[in-house]
């Protein structure tokens, strides 16, 4: 099965969800008319179904096969590569400066799932390039600005993001790549990475790598490690492509899945060192990099939510052609689409409305994102970047963590020919499965948002968001829609919950560091679902308002809140109570 692009689904999460409509509204995105942002996205979709989506099982079963340190991508890579190009999808959300088109982030966000629903292995490579143009722009020099955006942004070039080596996994400040001035104002590095996507391809005749490394005088851990651009290829004084460049793709790794993401060892300085220029300040990197990150992060949750699309879209078909069993009510003799069985009929709710609660949380970051960059005044701009730090870390993990959870119901529902390759279902699963641990791991996700996102302003960043939530669950309450059955209360009741985990862990933060951290990822579920739940809430009372669609987005809004959020109770339990149970756990873990 082939993906189409859920515009109608889209369209209403961002103007009524992420509150697209009321920004636009209020003049914040310019000239900017909801009738232009139909039109995007109905062409990206069209383009992610008819051009992009049929090459994701091809990219699947070919790979990215490597010989003498090149790579070659999957047939029909290069030609829809070229389209993605020719059609601008590269700059949409890039300075009008360097040839952007300077969309709003939530237009590039809601775009971004799309691609990734289509061919996530396909889509990898953009998304570094879009996180690399945002990293260069934001703290390159007037030179390296002038040399190389241009070409990023149009996508005739593009980026990689490169951090991780073999010794130091998610460690950062241990890393070993060195960088050695030289008398020219550059830089020689020498080192070796690993896991580094679309290191080495041949969808583009240059590739550059946004690399981190650590000069000889510099200081210990992450406060020692600067930012460099390092081209695959040298450039001419006219622009064109010199001498190649000191690094080089030692091989590909062979992987659980998205194979046709070629996903490379890099090795730095085989004849010297590869010449990089400085991005910030020397022993500044992470603070640049973070920049790359973030927007690589948000991206990354919207990979779980493209993902969790297609597979529901998937398994909503299978399970109305498959009959097997007589559901209840069905004539004798008769066998039933599996549909219409009830534990079914569960796992397709839970499917669709996972994935509704983490595109509503990703599409809120974006806004977010937006809102800070744009926001009237500097007190706009500084409560929308707090609100965006603080929700960035739960849009990456909860939303891959649903990535995961809704491809694995989507093999369920399959039943055996979930497990056969041909339907498409196991490539879903395959392909999700790496969501969680890249771009930082989950587990990482959690810690940052404990440690550093909750303590914001004092408290007063995640105080304004349980606020705001609480208003959205008394004014679903207010609705008296009978459809919602106990939506409400239950929703109600998560924030509450979340609400008080939180107090419990900002006044842990300080004293007791391990029981806030062997809370952490729990915790984030627990946002997760108290944001998630409310905010399809709020789509609902629009929905209502409006008369749009609203049955169907009640009953999505009432299965969430009486069959997800319905667990914040317990998740606020593991949250407080649970640091004994693991930090005196080490007979378990002696054996």
């Amino acid at each position: 099965m082939t993906y189409k692009a859920p515009l109608a689904e889209i369209g209403f999460a961002l103007r009524h969800g992420a509150s697209l409509q009321a920004a636009i509204t209020e003049g914040l995105f310019g000239e900017l008319t909801l009738d232009d942002v139909d039109a995007v996205l109905a062409e990206a979709g069209r383009f992610a179904g008819e051009v992009i989506a049929p090459l994701n099982r091809i990219g699947d079963t070919f790979g990215t096969p490597f010989k003498d340190g090149a790579v070659t991508t999957p047939p029909g890579y290069k030609e829809a590569y070229r389209g993605w190009r020719e059609g601008g999808w590269n700059s949409l959300a890039a300075p009008l400066e360097w040839g952007g088109q300077a969309l709003p982030q939530i237009v590039n966000a809601a775009c971004t799932e799309m691609w990734h629903s289509a061919s996530v292995a396909f889509a990898n490579g953009p998304m570094l390039t879009m996180a690399a143009i945002d990293a260069l722009n934001a703290h390159g020099s007037a030179e390296l600005k002038k040399t190389y955006l241009e070409k990023l942004v149009s996508g005739e070039w593009m980026g990689t993001m490169q951090l991780t080596e073999p010794q130091a996994g998610s460690d950062v400040g241990a890393l070993r790549t060195r960088a050695e001035r030289t008398a020219a104002g550059a830089y020689r590095l020498t080192g070796q990475k690993i896991f580094i996507t679309y290191g080495e391809h041949d969808l583009t005749d240059n590739i550059i790598h946004f690399v981190l490394a650590r000069l000889p005088d510099a200081p210990a851990g992450t406060r020692g490690i600067s930012l460099f651009l390092v081209p695959k290829f040298l450039l001419n004084p006219d622009g064109s492509l010199g001498a190649r460049n000191d690094v080089r793709a030692h091989s590909v790794e062979h992987k659980l899945g998205i194979h046709g993401s070629p996903t490379c060892t890099m090795i730095f300085g085989d004849k010297g060192g590869a010449t990089g220029y400085l991005i910030g300040a020397e022993n500044a990197g992470m603070a640049c990099m973070f920049t790359m990150m973030n927007r690589a992060r948000l991206a990354v949750g919207l990979q779980g939510v493209g993902l969790a699309e297609r597979a529901t879209q998937q398994a909503l078909a299978y399970a109305r052609e498959r009959r097997q069993g007589r559901a209840e009510g069905a004539k004798p003799g008769e066998m039933s689409p599996i549909i219409a069985h009830p534990d079914v009929r569960r796992m397709l709710l839970t499917m669709r409305a996972l994935t509704q609660a983490a595109r509503a949380v990703c599409y809120t970051t974006a806004m977010a994102i937006d809102c800070s960059e744009r926001g009237r005044d500097e007190a706009a701009r500084k409560a929308a970047h707090q609100r965006a730090s603080l929700l960035t870390p739960v849009a990456k993990a909860f939303s891959t963590d649903i990535g995961n959870e809704v491809a694995s119901l989507g093999v369920q529902v399959h039943g055996g020919m979930g497990f056969i390759e041909e339907t498409g279902a196991a490539q879903h699963f395959r392909d999700a499965r790496i969501a969680p641990i890249y771009e930082g791991t989950n587990g990482i996700q959690a810690i940052d948002l404990v440690t550093r996102k909750l303590p914001l302003a004092g408290g007063a960043a995640v105080a304004a968001h349980i606020d705001e939530m609480r208003g959205i669950a008394r004014a679903l309450a207010a609705s008296n829609d009978p459809g919602l059955g106990c939506a409400a209360a239950r929703l109600a009741d998560a924030v509450a919950s979340l609400e008080r985990a939180t107090h419990w862990l900002l006044k842990r933060l300080g004293t007791e560091p391990n029981a806030a951290l062997a809370g952490a990822t729990p915790y984030l579920r627990l946002f997760g679902l108290a944001t998630g739940g409310c905010l399809l809430a709020k789509e609902a009372l629009a929905a209502l308002r409006l008369g749009a669609d609203a049955p169907a987005r009640v009953a999505v809004t009432r299965f969430f809140a009486e069959n997800c959020a319905v667990h914040a109770g317990a998740i606020e339990r593991t949250v407080v109570e649970c640091a004994a149970g693991v930090m005196d756990a080490d007979a378990a873990l002696s054996a």
